[in-house]
C-alpha cells in the first residue's frame, strides 16, 4: 500500500470550490459556546465546525467572536465558512435552536449525563452546548437543556480542553449520522 504524505497541490485538487462548499447541505448539528474565555479555543472551534460542516456555531455570554484578532488568527478564515450568530443570552440561542427543531444537549460533568458514545441518529437535529473552561455550563443553562452527555475522564484532571471536547463530540455526531470519513472521501473521488 502506498502510504505517503499528500502534497499541498494534491490536497488543493481534492478541496471543493467555494461555490461547491456553500451549495452543500450542512449537517443537522449546532454548537453553542457559553462564556468561553480563550479566543484561541474559539478560533480552533471555528475550524472544527468548518471541518464537520455544522449548521451553525452560536456564541453566547462573553465568548469572543471573530472580530477579535486571536479568534480570526486561529480560525484561519473559518469564520467565513461557518454560519455563526451572537447571542448575549444563551437562553435565546437555545430557544432559537429548539424552534428550529433541535434537541439541546449539554456536554458536561453532571450526575445524569450519558456517555457521549451513546449519541445516535435519533438525537438529531441537535445542538451541543459547551461551557466555560473552569466552571462549565451555568445551572440555569443546564436546566434549559433536554439532555446531557459526558466524555469520560480517566486521569486526575476532570476536564479536557473545550476545543478538544468539541472535536470529540462533533466527530462522534458525524459517525452517529453515518457520515464516516471513508464514505465522504469515496463520494468526493467519484
Amino acid at each position: 500500500m502506498d502510504r505517503r504524505r499528500l502534497s499541498y497541490d494534491e490536497l488543493a485538487a481534492e478541496r471543493r470550490s467555494t461555490n461547491q462548499h456553500y451549495g452543500q447541505r450542512r449537517h443537522p448539528i449546532g454548537v453553542l459556546l457559553w462564556n468561553i474565555r480563550s479566543a484561541y479555543n474559539v478560533g480552533s472551534i471555528f475550524r472544527t465546525c468548518d471541518a464537520a460542516r455544522v449548521e451553525v456555531l452560536l456564541l453566547s455570554g462573553y465568548t469572543p467572536g471573530p472580530d477579535r484578532h486571536r479568534v480570526h488568527k486561529t480560525s484561519l478564515g473559518a469564520e467565513h465558512t461557518v454560519p455563526w450568530q451572537r447571542y448575549d443570552d444563551p437562553h435565546q440561542a437555545i430557544a432559537a435552536q429548539r424552534h428550529a427543531g433541535h434537541r439541546i444537549i449539554a456536554v458536561e460533568l453532571v450526575s445524569n449525563a450519558r456517555p457521549y458514545t451513546t449519541v445516535s441518529a435519533d438525537d438529531f437535529p441537535a445542538t451541543f452546548v459547551f461551557g466555560n473552561e473552569l466552571v462549565g455550563i451555568g445551572e440555569d443553562v443546564l436546566a434549559d437543556c433536554d439532555d446531557a452527555i459526558v466524555i469520560p475522564m480517566f486521569g486526575l484532571k476532570h476536564s479536557l480542553n473545550v476545543a478538544v471536547s468539541v472535536g470529540i463530540v462533533l466527530y462522534k455526531a458525524l459517525e452517529a449520522l453515518g457520515l464516516t470519513a471513508s464514505r465522504e472521501l469515496a463520494e468526493r473521488r467519484d
